[in-house]
């Protein structure tokens, strides 16, 4: 079933349709390093095998799962004998080439730096984390997308033309749907199939699910950090389906519930703050859930926790408080503390003035004294201004009052608004 030309192949027509950029390389034999990243079945290989056919150049293939730094050395001396004995160059074909560790990407590297060997690598993994930056800076990166249901159907139909077979129109539909945009995938449930309804059998949406009864989602190391995101700028957004649908994409997957509990705990205090004060102590609860309890139940008190962040009132007041403060410590990190705010508990302390002056706000009717406690570099700088949403209405209301028996006031710090962080 694998296309032996450019004009067989399904999908990918932005790299290998009429014109396109990757098409006019491979006719040309005119291909360099390249590395192709796509989900699985979306046709890395079958593109690789194409080249094989178009090329004047030896075409080797190897395979990161199964290859070490050994044979890596011995193609790379190959491909030097035939350059120099036969004028002939070489394509390494590398399928996984995010399975290769460092040190046998490094040795790649002086062989596709030189010319010496010109290196197609094939991943599914996102090659900025998985490849060395010297040998990805070295190769193109195309990008393959997963298949179009047009493209899956026209699989099938060659597919079933090749078998002598039939399939009805539900069955084909759901096939497309079963594969995810996985041309393999398709084909291998299609042989299941086929094999259920025996020779001359057509067959059926029935026969289908029968013989892809479970569909095992993909979550590579890219989709990881891509889900964490859309979860946690969904419960940002005050959408709790769409944050319980990626909360649940991302557990069918198998994350870590450890790491979306943390996640979430960072957002309680990120993106709610002191708005609902109470998003803290149900984050760190469901955190403290997924340890006690373990999934598949904690799932629950996950759930919980994306609908009460999704469903709070947000402000993220804190962050940008923290960010003004740590901005005034890196520029003045050897500032004195004032002398009545120093420990004065040891002896001798108060002999050398500390804690001279401090004034226990508990004396105070009002429970509170309007003292200086911060260094004078930095005294009368605002960080944090409570925002207009929820419990942080009261918040303000609290610190108005007390600002207008303050003589000293206090002013913001230029240019470290919520607008400019």
């Amino acid at each position: 079933m694998r296309p032996r030309s450019l004009d067989e192949v399904v999908g990918q027509g932005h790299l290998v349709g009429p014109g396109g950029p990757l098409r006019a390389l491979i006719e040309a034999d005119r291909l360099s390093s390249s590395i192709l990243w796509g989900p699985p079945g979306s046709g890395k290989t079958t593109l690789a095998a194409v080249m094989a056919a178009s090329t004047a150049k030896a075409f080797v293939a190897l395979s990161a799962v199964t290859a070490g730094v050994r044979e890596v050395r011995a193609v790379i001396e190959e491909a030097r004998t035939r350059l120099g004995e036969h004028g002939t160059g070489t394509i390494v074909f590398i399928d996984e080439v995010h399975r290769f560790n460092k040190a046998q990407q490094d040795t790649l590297l002086p062989a596709v730096e030189s010319g010496l060997i010109t290196l197609v690598g094939a991943t599914t993994e996102n090659p900025f984390f998985e490849v060395n930056a010297p040998l990805l800076s070295r190769s193109t990166l195309w990008r393959l997308l997963s298949l179009g249901d047009d493209d899956i159907t026209i699989l099938i139909r060659r597919a079933l033309d090749a078998e002598g077979a039939q399939a009805d129109a539900e069955a084909v539909a759901l096939l497309c749907d079963l594969a995810s945009g996985d041309g393999r995938a398709a084909l291998q449930a299609l042989d299941v199939a086929l094999a259920l309804v025996g020779d001359g059998g057509i067959v059926t949406a029935g026969d289908v699910a029968r013989a892809r009864a479970v569909a095992v989602p993909r979550h590579g190391r890219d989709e990881h950090y891509d889900m964490a995101s859309a979860l946690i700028k969904s419960v940002r957004g005050s959408d709790p389906d769409a944050g319980l649908y990626w909360l649940a994409r991302m557990l069918e997957a198998g994350e870590d519930a450890r790491f979306i509990a943390r996640r979430l705990v960072i957002l309680a205090s990120e993106d709610v703050g002191l708005a609902d004060p109470s998003a803290l102590v149900v984050a760190d609860a469901a955190a403290r859930a997924v340890e006690f309890v373990g999934l598949p139940e904690a799932a629950l008190n996950l759930a919980e926790a994306v609908v009460h962040l999704s469903v709070a009132d947000k402000s993220n007041r804190v962050t940008v408080a923290l960010g003004r403060a740590q901005a005034d410590a890196r520029q003045h990190p050897n500032a004195p503390v004032p002398a009545h705010l120093r420990d004065a508990h040891y002896r001798g302390a108060s002999g050398i003035g500390h804690g001279e002056g401090y004034r226990y706000p508990h004396d105070d009717a009002r429970g509170w004294v309007d003292q200086q406690y911060r260094p004078d570099e930095i005294e009368g700088r605002t960080y944090y201004t409570p925002g207009p949403h929820g419990a942080e209405r009261a918040v303000a209301e609290r610190m108005r009052r007390r600002r207008e028996t303050d003589p000293k006031g206090r002013s913001e710090a230029p240019g470290t608004g919520p607008a400019g962080r």
